[in-house]
């Protein structure tokens, strides 16, 4: 170990501040997903066309 490494639980202040540092986000982290998003977007455009031609042609 470093000699400048400082122990968060050394007093309150120090752990406190360590507790409440943001951690480091990563990019698959940092926003969510949009797949599912744009496969319902997909399905319910195919549930529409398919839906669309029934009615044409029943």
């Amino acid at each position: 170990m470093t000699e400048n490494y400082t122990d968060p639980s050394g007093n309150t202040a120090q752990f406190r501040a360590f507790v409440d540092a943001p951690e480091p986000a990563t990019a698959a982290s940092s926003a969510p997903s949009r797949l599912p998003l744009i496969i319902g977007v997909a399905v319910a455009a195919v549930v529409v066309v398919v839906l669309a031609a029934w009615l044409a042609l029943g």
